[in-house]
């Protein structure tokens, strides 16, 4: 082995550990994340195990971050951040496109959603969290326990998202929305107006 991949290895823990704390996440946190546990994780970042791809590869999906940030690749000029695009398929054959925009597991997280008009009756659903919702084109129905109501470009809504709720694009036309979703209690407090 050359100087220079030692070298690379050896920063490896201590890069590991500075992209964790930097996002405030803890390592629980990304042991939930990743499914390896808080002690392999504390090896890593310590030099104590050897890093893998088997290890560095869900660390990076859970962080976001490109597998050469966490290994110290050399930079090659390209300031572009190549975000990707999921699509997701939806009640009654419709399909949501998901652009994640936050690299912090842990942390609310964003995201840009194009989802395209649905036919048929709501399906609400609940799980732990606080959303936040803001509508950029379209329109959007939010059906929230006994509420429903339908926002347009420029509105917001949150919510706990403990609350039965669904949402959907209505008018025939796609709906462009940002999405921040975080922990039980982080609230934005803005409001939308009851259809």
């Amino acid at each position: 082995m050359t100087d220079a991949i030692t070298q690379a290895l050896a920063e490896v823990g201590p890069r590991l550990k500075r992209v964790r704390t930097q996002r405030r996440v803890t390592l629980a946190d990304l042991s939930a994340a990743t499914g390896i546990s808080k002690s392999t994780l504390s090896r890593l970042e310590s030099g104590q195990r050897k890093p893998s791809l088997e290890l560095l590869l869900p660390i990076a999906q859970a962080h976001q971050v490109p597998l050469d940030e966490l290994v110290g690749a050399p930079e090659v000029g390209d300031p572009r951040v190549r975000l990707t695009a999921r699509r997701i398929p939806r009640h009654n054959g419709a399909t949501m496109t998901v652009l994640p925009l936050t690299r912090q597991p842990g942390a609310p997280q964003a995201f840009k959603m194009v989802l395209e008009p649905e036919t048929g009756e709501p399906d609400p659903q609940v799980h732990e969290g606080y959303e936040w919702l803001y509508v950029l084109s379209g329109r959007l129905r939010l059906v929230l326990a006994d509420r429903d109501m339908t926002l347009g470009p420029g509105e917001a809504a949150e919510f706990d998202t403990r609350l039965p709720h669904w949402f959907g694009a209505v008018g025939g036309r796609p709906a462009e929305i940002l999405s921040l979703f975080g922990k039980q209690g982080e609230r934005l407090h803005l409001r939308a107006k009851s259809r």
